[in-house]
């Protein structure tokens, strides 16, 4: 049985990230389909233009332009149309503080976020925590993952 490929929309205004993101969800057993947009205006005008086919999960960069990912995020989890989007924060724009890290996720997690990864700057190892999130929004959810030969 084929399965339609995982829809993901990736908020990110960093164009290498865009490229790297996408780059890597090429090489991961997944068969996906990749929307992005550039920022969180054009990420929430999106999802309103898009609230009765939403994508499958939500990656949130956390430092954009015109919106942050925290803006974005809560009037996400406020909207009764669209709080039940899975939303994953991929993000690098804290210093890499364990205590403040920590915390920062608890908000994150207490705002809604389902999950909470830093953007490594290793591609091998954005590849490898790319699907990881994958596979544990899977286990978490039932999402069911289309594989991809590769």
């Amino acid at each position: 049985m084929n399965l339609p490929p995982i829809r993901i929309l990736y908020a990110e205004d960093d164009l290498d990230d865009i490229q790297f993101f996408e780059t890597a969800l090429t090489e991961i057993p997944v068969n996906a389909s990749l929307t992005t947009v550039n920022d969180g205006e054009e990420l929430m005008a999106y999802l309103s233009e898009n609230v009765a086919r939403l994508p499958d999960v939500l990656f949130l960069d956390l430092s954009m332009h015109r919106k942050t990912g925290y803006e974005c995020l809560y009037e996400i989890k406020k909207d009764e149309r669209l709080k039940q989007l899975i939303v994953i924060i991929l993000s690098t724009s804290f210093p890499s503080d364990i205590q403040y890290e920590g915390s920062l996720v608890k908000t994150l997690l207490k705002l809604g976020a389902n999950d909470y990864i830093r953007k490594p700057n290793d591609f091998t190892k954005l590849k490898e925590v790319i699907h990881q999130a994958l596979i544990r929004l899977a286990e978490e959810t039932g999402l069911v993952l289309p594989e991809e030969e590769l």
